[in-house]
């Protein structure tokens, strides 16, 4: 049997299994619109899908995954619940990567309303139970619980507002993090507009796109944002402390558990965790077997705002996770209707991959 039409045999096969849990089949079409991406992920997204224009419907992408037109759908139709599964082909631009394939089939499982420790546990379980046969590790994380910290942070509006734009770019929130702890370096670029502002500017040249009273607003920003006392270096200690946390997950429970006690921004959102570990034990799953880890998926799942979820094969670091997933709130809230919802993607071609070792 030729390769891709095994891979499409894994797909129908791992679709049947989401079927026969309830859920409803969709198909989306291939381009989809690229304003909605544009105003979700802004133009980073343009790094990682192919775009096109169509002269009557403007701009358009290759599909770059499913989530998006599914809730877009929801939101249009007025659905607030329901499960769904789909299968087809997803497109992601390769370039710091050119061995990874730029066209994969992707087939998922999706669970709109409901209670969220109970569909967490579920999705996780039953994507679980699909891919048994291949012995994977399963890993775990909590987007959540550093958007809490940032929350609790003794920092204006504005600074936790940049923090939370850059949780899934670690580097970014790094350094913004230093640098509003007063431990990082005023840029090039912030620096000129900080000095421009200093001067007299009512004779100068508007030249570029932006109006002079926008490039003041910005100097405005950045001299308040200047005069912000820093974050302090204990709270810092905390962030760092969190993002660190990794072990078992009953084990990370209690790390987290002790962190919380000197960050009580972050309590209720251990307690989430806690509910769903126990809804996973409640299913059948055993929780010490998986792997948390408090950065998890924070380079690669950015719509995700809970707990997330992956499947890999340890022998095989050089391969993508057979399966990814979480919750994903803030995004239905994004489209329009604040709908709880969370859900998986598993990559049929790389479980067929694994079980030819």
């Amino acid at each position: 049997m030729p390769e891709k039409a095994r891979i499409r045999a894994e797909a129908d096969r791992l679709r049947a299994v989401f079927e026969a849990s309830g859920a409803e089949v969709v198909e989306f079409d291939i381009l989809q619109p690229a304003e909605t991406l544009l105003d979700l992920y802004g133009e980073d997204i343009r790094g990682r899908a192919f775009v096109t224009h169509d002269p009557l419907q403007g701009e358009m992408m290759l599909r770059p995954d499913f989530t998006v037109p599914l809730v877009s759908r929801l939101v249009r139709e007025g659905r607030r619940e329901g499960r769904f599964t789909y299968a087809g082909e997803v497109f992601r631009r390769q370039e710091q990567a050119p061995d990874r394939d730029a066209e994969y089939l992707q087939v998922g499982f999706e669970i709109v309303g409901g209670a969220p420790a109970e569909a967490d546990a579920e999705v996780f379980a039953t994507m679980a139970d699909a891919l048994e046969p291949l012995g994977l590790m399963a890993s775990m994380g909590d987007i959540g619980l550093l958007g809490d910290a940032v929350e609790g942070l003794t920092a204006s509006a504005a600074r936790k507002a940049a923090l939370r734009h850059h949780l899934w770019r670690p580097k970014r929130f790094r350094k913004l993090l230093d640098a509003y702890s007063g431990k990082g370096k005023v840029s090039a670029g912030r620096r000129a507009l900080l000095d421009a502002g200093s001067k007299k500017t009512s004779n100068a040249v508007e030249i570029g796109l932006r109006s002079a009273s926008e490039v003041r607003a910005r100097i405005e920003a950045l001299q308040a944002e200047a005069n912000e006392p820093p974050i302090p270096g204990a709270e810092v200690k905390l962030i760092d402390m969190l993002t660190g946390v990794r072990g078992r997950a009953p084990d990370a429970l209690s790390m987290l558990a002790d962190i919380a006690v000197d960050l009580p921004a972050i309590e209720a959102g251990v307690g989430r965790l806690e509910g769903r570990l126990d809804a996973l034990s409640a299913l059948g799953v055993d929780v010490d077997a998986i792997q948390f880890d408090a950065s998890y998926g924070r380079t690669s799942l950015e719509y995700y705002d809970g707990v997330v979820f992956g499947f890999s094969a340890p022998a095989r670091p050089d391969l993508p996770p057979v399966a990814t997933g979480g919750r994903y709130d803030a995004l239905t809230r994004a489209l329009g209707d604040p709908i709880p919802a969370v859900g998986g993607v598993i990559r049929p071609g790389i479980a067929i991959a694994l079980r030819a070792l």
